[in-house]
């Protein structure tokens, strides 16, 4: 499978730490210490739905495609606002597409690693050659601004890829699910987000740099080889973590979690279109993308551009 383009869509309101600040009545700089953020955006009016066709027009213009060529349109959120139709149909209907497969997947922060690992099994069962993959969040809507622990955290975006069947290009994935006994992550579709800073912590630099480890001995690759690791961007002390139990140094990591904060399922595609509008990535380079959350999931993929 082949990486063609990301493309994302922010919301209008940004909010400061100074802004958090006042309200929780802290400095602004113990905000960005505990989380490395100093922005995030939240959705006013705007509906999870279109946002989500935002950043695919976006795509499609950006990259020419014939939009009767997609054949796959999959959308990873935790967040949406409507049971069914799907986001995925929504899409399809604005973009006028004949047919296609439309799938909308819940699978916690890890769900743009889950919804591209499915992507690229419709490629391998030779079903589908174009496939659009969302993350879309709206999480304003479930946080609860009464917590400074996720208040301070959660950003509102979407980020889309275009991939494309290719025999050529280096791909694997390892996805795993562990139980999460102590809901240590969780949010009812009436009520809010719930997260236990420690326990995620530990889980997430552990589980992951496990998951990586294997991901790498399955494909015969070697760390050293890899150009980029591209993180779920949760919180900075987590992604510092990860990268010191896998011996590499931060410049080897994408981090852009400062000026776009957590978006769950959306931080690995917008961190993707920063990545190719800076020209970090060329052929043949060979990047891992990391999730890993509420499940508690963990997901890796290591592809070549």
């Amino acid at each position: 499978m082949k990486l063609v383009a990301s493309s994302s869509y922010l919301p209008t309101k940004k909010v400061t730490n100074k802004e958090l600040a006042k309200k929780f009545e802290v400095e602004e700089e113990f905000i960005e210490k505990r989380t490395g953020i100093k922005q995030r955006y939240f959705s006013e009016q705007e509906k999870l739905e279109d946002m989500s066709l935002k950043a695919v027009k976006k795509l499609i213009e950006k990259t020419k495609t014939d939009v009767q060529e997609i054949d796959l349109i999959i959308v990873a959120t935790t967040s949406t606002n409507k049971l069914m139709p799907g986001i995925s149909n929504y899409i399809q209907k604005e973009l006028k597409i004949e047919k296609c497969i439309c799938l909308d997947i819940l699978a916690g922060c890890s769900g743009f690693i889950n919804a591209t690992d499915i992507a690229q099994m419709y490629m391998k069962s030779g079903k589908v050659n174009k496939a659009i993959v969302i993350g879309a969040e709206n999480l304003s809507k479930y946080t609860n601004y009464e917590d400074i622990g996720t208040a301070i955290i959660l950003s509102d975006g979407v980020g889309a890829t275009l991939f494309e069947k290719s025999e050529k290009n280096f791909y694997y994935s390892n996805i795993e699910s562990i139980p999460d006994k102590a809901n240590i992550l969780t949010c009812d579709v009436d009520g809010k987000i719930s997260m236990e800073g420690l326990s995620i912590y530990k889980y997430a630099v552990t589980e992951t740099v496990k998951n990586i480890e294997k991901l790498l001995k399955e494909s015969g690759e070697n760390i050293e080889n890899i150009k980029y690791i591209v993180p779920h961007q949760s919180n900075l002390k987590i992604i510092t973590g990860i990268a010191h139990r896998l011996g590499i140094e931060m410049d080897r990591v994408y981090v852009n979690i400062e000026k776009i904060g957590n978006t769950f399922c959306a931080s690995i595609p917008i961190a993707l279109e920063e990545m190719q509008e800076k020209k970090l990535l060329k052929k043949g380079d060979k990047i891992i993308l990391i999730g890993y959350g509420a499940g508690l999931n963990t997901g890796s993929i290591l592809l070549e551009i």
